[in-house]
């Protein structure tokens, strides 16, 4: 598909659909809309339009369809593999205004949430309630519940309770032609015909437009707490990290850190942590339903750190304290991120692999002549590492895609995969075979052929070229 800007005409007849106010064309106004979170690319679509309907979304991508305009689903634009970009121009569809939480229901423990909804009011909104929603991206302040169903986005505590899949029990969803369909609802259990929401679930807008989601709440634990643990290296900290599930603890949220993503953030927030000096750091969380339970939990989890290598353990009961600790964490990549164009890979491998992964991403990094930024949800085995480009020579910049190319390579080497949670998008569409064999990506364009035949839904994404 080549870039295609829009008639006047065309914006007129998306103008009827939801009113000139809410189509974006001036040059000031798309600037926003034109990047995400991912390295330095930009790309401005020819118009944002921003619907309040799920029947305004049908409209629209009937009228795109018809006339092969290219639609680029957008939430909170926080993703970190260019999938919320419009390299092809068209329209950029924002679901910004499709913001109401239509019902929490307390009786089944369902929310009914629209795509603008952010993750965080989201999550505000049902502890009102005492239940709880657990997922939680890094960007849960900006993501959007719509951006987190299409990327099926992960976060801390899906060490526990597992990425935003677990919790979609149906979805409300525009094909594109502009159909819309309802892929589940309230019902725990059902099993009538295919499973169309674990499909579009991940499918990074390029097979339908999610315009709401029937998602699965809890009832909110009693008690948290949070434990932090300093290593005299990354590789020491990862071994603490299987010591802990080896034992049959289940934390909340397992993170690994090492000390130039703590320094960074630290430095951008403004605040402290403890033990500035360590190489690395564990960070765990641990909830339950009651403070006894919470505190066996710390207590077994700090007796086996301190066994293996942990230099010392500091615990955080406090939620003030535990905030500032996350906050931290949560602050690394935009820290890292305001140091320079960077890489981001969210490679991840079986948890008995974390040591040999870390290894190895230190190896190829050193000889590629990188200081790599290490971090991530160490319970999943999911590793994010940076690495700075900013101000490189052109021949080292090539050094450094072939530093990236090959740390995927290792991650796929050792049982993991080129994405854990951020998605494929555009930067990782050519690198799809590393981990895909030919069988399923010819799966893969069938299921695209079929619901989007014209190809409008965020095209150059996901699939190979």
């Amino acid at each position: 598909m080549i870039r295609r800007g829009l008639t006047p005409e065309e914006l007129s007849s998306l103008e009827e659909v939801v009113g000139g106010a809410h189509v974006v064309t001036a040059a000031d106004e798309l600037t926003s809309y034109t990047k995400d979170w991912t390295r330095d690319l930009v790309h401005a679509p020819a118009a944002v339009v921003k619907p309040r309907t799920t029947e305004e979304v049908s409209r629209l991508l009937g009228f795109c369809d018809g006339r092969r305009i290219p639609v680029t689903p957008q939430g909170g634009r926080t993703g970190m593999s260019g999938g919320a970009l419009a390299v092809h121009g068209g329209v950029a569809l924002s679901l910004e205004r499709m913001n109401t939480i239509r019902e929490i229901d307390t009786a089944n423990f369902v929310a009914v949430a629209e795509a603008g909804v952010v993750t965080q009011t989201l999550q505000e909104a049902v502890e009102e309630k005492g239940l709880f929603y657990p997922p939680d991206p890094s960007s849960r302040g900006s993501c959007l519940v719509g951006g987190n169903v299409a990327e099926n986005a992960g976060g801390p505590h899906a060490a526990k309770y597992g990425v935003t899949g677990k919790w979609v029990l149906g979805l409300e969803a525009v094909f594109a032609d502009g159909r819309v369909t309802v892929t589940g609802g309230k019902t725990r259990k059902d099993v009538a015909g295919y499973d169309l929401t674990s499909l579009l679930v991940g499918s990074e807008g390029t097979l339908a437009v999610v315009t709401a989601a029937w998602l699965r709440l809890i009832t909110k634990p009693a008690a948290f707490s949070t434990v932090l643990a300093p290593f005299g290296s990354l590789e020491e900290a990862a071994r603490g990290v299987v010591e802990i599930h080896r034992a049959g603890l289940v934390p909340s949220a397992c993170e690994v850190i090492d000390r130039p993503s703590v320094e960074a953030s630290s430095r951008k927030k403004g605040v402290g942590v403890p033990f500035p000096a360590a190489e690395a750091r564990i960070l765990l969380d641990f909830d339950g339903g009651s403070d006894e339970e919470v505190e066996r939990d710390v207590t077994r989890a700090g007796e086996i750190l301190l066994e293996h290598g942990a230099l010392d353990v500091a615990l955080a009961t406090d939620e003030a304290k535990r905030r500032t600790l996350w906050e931290v964490r949560r602050g690394i990549a935009e820290a890292i991120h305001d140091l320079g164009v960077s890489i981001e890979l969210d490679v991840a491998v079986p948890r008995s692999e974390l040591v040999a992964l870390v290894e190895g991403v230190r190896r190829i990094a050193t000889a590629a002549g990188l200081h790599p930024f290490c971090y991530g949800h160490a319970a999943d085995g999911n590793l994010h590492v940076r690495l700075l480009r900013e101000g490189r020579e052109e021949a080292e910049s090539r050094r450094i895609e072939e530093a990236v190319t090959a740390i995927y390579a290792e991650a796929v080497r050792l049982g993991g995969t080129i994405t854990a949670e951020h998605g494929v998008g555009l930067i990782l569409r050519e690198l799809l075979p590393l981990r895909r064999d030919a069988p399923f990506l010819s799966a893969m364009r069938a299921i695209k052929q079929a619901l989007d035949p014209n190809g409008i839904l965020n095209p150059g994404k996901v699939l190979p070229g």
